[in-house]
C-alpha cells in the first residue's frame, strides 16, 4: 500500500520554515541529499533516516557545483515522477522532498542570464566561465585529494559546498550518505567535525543490485554486454576480501590481481586503492580495518565501488 504523497517544496525559504516549524513542535528531521533518479540503493538510505529521526526529507537536486563543463551534467538521468512514486513505497514514507530549481540562482533576472551567455532555464557547470557568479566555497582540503579527487579535483569542493547549503536550508538533525560513495561520506563527516555543524552523519551501507553490481542512477547508461563486463568489478572485490581473511595482506598484490581482472575485461581502471577506513591514507599491508576503492570506465560510463574488510 502506497503512502501519502510527500509535500513537495522547491523554495528555500519555505523549506526552511517548514523543517523550523517541525522542529519546534519537538519533532526530530532526518535529511537524505539526492540527484533523483532514485533506485534501491536511495531507498535504503531513507529506511536508514527513518531508524534516527521522526521526519525525513529527501532532496532531489543534480547539482551543477560538482561537474566540470567536460562532465556529463547534460545527461545525467532524471525522472522526477518515477521517483515521487518510489518514494511513497517507503514504509513509513517521506515527508517532504525538496526540489529546488537551481540553489546558485541569486534572483539575477532574465537579462543577467543573457548577459553571462546563459539560456534561460539552462543549468550549467559553476566552473564555466558563463557560470553564474557563485564564489564561495567549501574544501575539505587534504582528504578530497585522494580517490575519486585525483581525476575529478573540483568534485568533492562541488559537493561540500551543496551539501553545507542543505544543511543551512533543511537544518536536518541527522543526514543520511551511501557508504559506496566512502569519500564523499568521510568528506562530509570531517566537514562537519570541522566546521561544528549540528548535525550528525550516517554511512549506510553500500547496495547491490542481485548480480552484484553496485547500485548507481549511472547503471541505466550501461548496455548490457558492457553491465556484464563491468560484474568484473565487485566479483574482484569479493576476491580480494576472501584472499584477506585467508591470510593475503600485501596490497600491491591484491590490486594487481583486481586491475588485472578489471582491464582483461575491457574495463580501464580510474583507480584502485586500499585505505584506511578512517583517514583513507594509502596502506601497504592490512593490518587494520581497511577499505578497497575502485573506479573504473566501462565504455563512457564510469562506475565505483568499494569493499570494507576488517581484520
Amino acid at each position: 500500500m502506497a503512502n501519502q504523497e510527500p509535500l513537495i517544496i522547491s523554495d528555500k525559504d519555505e523549506m526552511r520554515k517548514w523543517s523550523r516549524t517541525m522542529r519546534s513542535q519537538g519533532k526530530s528531521i532526518g535529511l537524505v541529499p539526492t540527484m533523483g533518479f532514485l533506485h534501491q540503493g536511495h531507498l535504503s538510505l531513507i529506511q536508514e533516516s527513518l531508524k534516527h529521526t521522526q521526519l525525513t526529507v529527501v532532496s532531489i537536486y543534480v547539482n551543477p557545483g560538482q561537474f566540470s563543463p567536460n562532465e556529463d551534467l547534460s545527461t545525467y538521468p532524471s525522472d522526477f515522477l518515477g521517483d515521487i512514486r518510489k518514494l511513497m513505497s517507503v514504509p513509513g514514507g517521506v515527508n517532504v522532498v525538496f526540489h529546488p530549481k537551481d540553489l546558485y540562482d541569486y534572483g539575477k533576472g532574465d537579462d543577467y542570464e543573457k548577459m553571462n551567455g546563459r539560456e534561460k532555464g539552462k543549468i550549467v557547470s559553476c566552473v564555466e566561465k558563463s557560470g553564474i557568479g557563485h564564489e564561495t566555497w567549501v574544501r575539505v582540503e587534504n582528504l578530497e585529494k585522494g580517490l575519486c579527487g585525483k581525476s575529478r579535483p573540483i568534485f568533492f569542493r562541488g559537493v561540500a559546498t551543496i551539501v553545507t547549503k542543505l544543511f543551512n536550508i533543511v537544518e536536518p538533525d541527522v543526514a543520511v550518505f551511501g557508504k559506496k560513495d566512502y569519500l564523499q561520506w568521510k568528506i562530509i563527516q570531517r566537514m562537519v567535525r570541522d566546521l561544528d555543524f549540528g548535525v550528525k552523519v550516517v554511512g549506510s551501507e553500500l547496495m547491490r543490485d542481485e548480480d552484484g553490481l553496485a547500485m548507481s542512477s549511472r547503471n541505466v547508461h550501461l548496455s548490457l554486454d558492457q553491465r556484464a563486463k563491468a560484474l568484473s568489478i565487485s566479483k574482484s572485490l569479493f576476491k580480494a576480501k576472501f584472499a584477506t581473511e585467508q591470510g593475503q595482506v600485501d596490497c600491491k598484490e591484491l590490486k594487481d590481481s583486481l586491475i588485472h581482472a578489471i582491464q582483461e575485461a575491457g574495463g580501464k581502471i580510474d583507480y584502485a586503492e586500499i585505505v584506511d577506513q578512517e583517514n583513507l591514507e594509502d596502506l601497504t599491508e592490512i593490518n587494520r580495518p581497511a577499505v578497497f576503492c575502485v573506479a573504473a570506465w566501462f565504455g563512457n560510463v564510469r562506475l565505483i565501488d568499494n569493499m570494507e574488510i576488517n581484520v
